[in-house]
C-alpha cells in the first residue's frame, strides 16, 4: 500500500479577498477612465476653442472671445487678458469678462489696471504663473476699492511673432478648487493659439485697409454740378480682405445737362475691382454722346464690353436730368439693376419702378428699356447698390419698405448727412458692399 505524500494542498484564495481585490481593481479602471475621458473633452474643448477664435475677423472680438473661451476650458468664475504698450511695461488694454454690472459699476472710477502685484509679476517674468491666495503671493499689492475679493489665479502669457502680447488671467474657479497643472496646460495650449489668432486678424486689418483704399482709388471724386447738389458714399463688405465692384459716377454734360450713373460687377475679387474700373470708364466716354436715349447708350456698353473684354456680368443702371420746364426731366435706363429712389415735396418716398432690363454680360441682343419722370425742383434721386438692402433672413420688398421708411425719415438732411444716415442704419446685413449716390434738382 503506497504512502501518502507529504505536505499540506494549495490553499483556495478567500472569496471575500477576491471581492476586495476586484473592486479595487475596478476601481483603479474606473479612475482611468474617467481620468481619459476628462482629458478628452478638455482636448476636444481646447479644439472648438480654436476654432472659435479664429473664426472671428476683428480684432476686438477675437481678444474678448479668447477670455470667454479660456474661462469656460477651465471652469473660471472671471477672466481678463491685458494687452501690453510699445514698452511692454504698461497695460494698453484690459478686457475683462464675468465681472457682474454692479462690479463693473464699482470699479469704473478705478480705471485701467495699472500692471501692479501679481499682474506686474506676470509681465515682468512671463512665465505661467499659478497662485492658490493672492494675498499671500510676495507681488500682492492687494485689490482696489470696488474689486471683487480674489483668492485664485492662472496667468499665462500671449506671445505674438516672439513678442510678448500680453497676459491672459483667470480667477476663481466655479468648483471652488485651486487651478491645476491640467488648467495650466490647457490654457498654455489656448494661448498658442491665441497668438496666432491675434497675428491672422492684424493681418487681415492690414490687407482689409489696403483693399478699401485701392477701391476708394478707383471712385471719383464729385465733380462740381453747379446748381444741382450730390453726395455720394461707398461702404465696403463686413468681411475681410474683399474687394467689391460697386461704383459709381456723376459728369455734367452740355445745356445744363448732368449724367448719373451707378453699377455693381458681380465678385470679390481684384478681377472685379479691374472690370468695375473698365467698365466706368468706358461708360464715361459713351456718355458724352447726348443724341441717344440711356438704354442705348447701355447697349452700345455691352456690346463693347462683350467685343474686347471678359468681364463678369454687371448691373448698372445709367441716368439724364435734363431741364423742362419748371422743372427737370430724369431719363434713365437699368440692366438688372435694382430701382432708383425719388423723393419730392408732392410725394415724399417711391422707387421707380420699371422694367429692369437684363444684366450687362448676358445677351447683347435684347432690346433696353428706356423710362422718363418729371422732377419738381429740390427733388432727390437716389442711386444704391443692393448691398444697402440684401439680408438673407428679409425679402427684397421688405428691405427696400425698410428702406423707404429710412429715407422719409432723413429726407429733411443736407445730402452728405443724409448718405451717411442711409449707410449707418442700412436694412442688409453687411455682407456685400454698398454704394449710394443721392442727387437732388435746384430749388424754385
Amino acid at each position: 500500500m503506497a504512502g501518502k505524500r507529504g505536505g499540506k494542498p494549495p490553499r483556495e484564495p478567500h472569496l471575500p479577498d477576491l471581492h476586495v481585490r476586484l473592486r479595487s481593481e475596478l476601481g483603479r479602471i474606473d479612475e482611468q477612465l474617467r481620468a481619459l475621458l476628462s482629458s478628452m473633452d478638455r482636448l476636444q474643448g481646447l479644439l472648438d476653442a480654436v476654432v472659435a477664435i479664429s473664426r472671428e475677423v476683428e480684432l476686438p472680438g477675437v481678444l474678448h472671445r479668447i477670455v470667454t473661451t479660456a474661462m469656460e476650458l477651465v471652469g473660471a468664475r472671471y477672466g481678463a487678458l491685458g494687452v501690453l504698450g510699445e514698452s511692454g511695461e504698461d497695460l494698453e488694454q484690459f478686457i475683462s469678462a464675468g465681472l457682474t454690472e454692479r462690479e463693473r459699476h464699482d470699479l469704473a472710477e478705478a480705471g485701467l489696471p495699472r500692471g501692479l502685484g501679481v499682474l506686474g509679476h506676470l509681465i515682468r517674468y512671463p512665465e505661467p504663473l499659478r497662485v492658490d491666495d493672492i494675498l499671500t503671493h510676495p507681488s500682492s499689492a492687494g485689490f482696489p476699492s470696488g474689486h471683487p475679493h480674489l483668492r485664485t489665479l492662472l496667468g499665462v502669457a500671449i506671445t505674438v511673432r516672439g513678442e510678448i502680447y500680453g497676459d491672459l488671467y483667470l480667477s476663481e474657479r466655479l468648483d471652488g478648487q485651486p487651478f491645476d497643472i491640467h488648467d495650466e496646460n490647457v490654457v498654455v495650449a489656448l494661448a498658442s493659439a491665441a497668438g496666432i489668432a491675434i497675428e491672422n486678424v492684424r493681418l487681415f486689418e492690414r490687407v482689409r485697409v489696403g483693399a478699401e483704399q485701392f477701391q476708394r482709388l478707383l471712385l471719383p471724386t464729385l465733380p462740381d454740378l453747379g446748381a444741382f447738389t450730390a453726395a455720394a458714399i461707398y461702404r465696403p463688405a463686413a468681411e475681410p480682405s474683399q474687394l467689391g465692384g460697386d461704383w459709381y459716377d456723376v459728369i455734367p454734360l452740355a445745356d445744363n445737362v448732368v449724367a448719373v450713373v451707378i453699377g455693381d460687377v458681380v465678385g470679390h475679387d481684384l478681377q472685379a475691382a479691374a472690370s468695375m474700373a473698365s467698365t466706368r470708364n468706358m461708360l464715361r466716354a459713351l456718355l458724352f454722346d447726348q443724341g441717344n436715349p440711356p438704354g442705348a447708350i447701355l447697349a452700345q456698353l455691352d456690346r463693347t464690353l462683350a467685343a474686347i473684354t471678359n468681364n463678369p456680368v454687371t448691373t448698372t443702371a445709367l441716368a439724364r436730368i435734363e431741364p423742362e420746364g419748371s422743372g427737370w426731366r430724369l431719363r434713365w435706363s437699368t440692366a438688372g439693376h435694382v430701382p432708383p429712389l425719388l423723393i419730392t415735396h408732392e410725394r415724399p418716398v417711391e422707387f421707380l419702378l420699371a422694367e429692369p432690363g437684363l444684366p450687362l454680360g448676358v445677351d447683347t441682343e435684347q432690346p433696353r428699356p428706356n423710362h422718363s419722370r418729371f422732377l419738381p425742383p429740390a427733388a432727390t434721386v437716389v442711386f444704391f447698390t443692393d448691398g444697402l438692402i440684401e439680408h438673407p433672413a428679409h425679402p427684397i420688398d421688405e428691405s427696400l419698405n425698410d428702406l423707404a421708411a429710412l429715407a422719409a425719415v432723413h429726407a429733411a438732411l443736407p445730402l452728405p448727412e443724409f448718405v451717411q444716415a442711409l449707410a449707418d442704419h442700412h436694412p442688409s446685413d453687411g455682407h456685400d458692399d454698398m454704394a449710394i449716390l443721392a442727387v437732388r434738382t435746384p430749388g424754385a
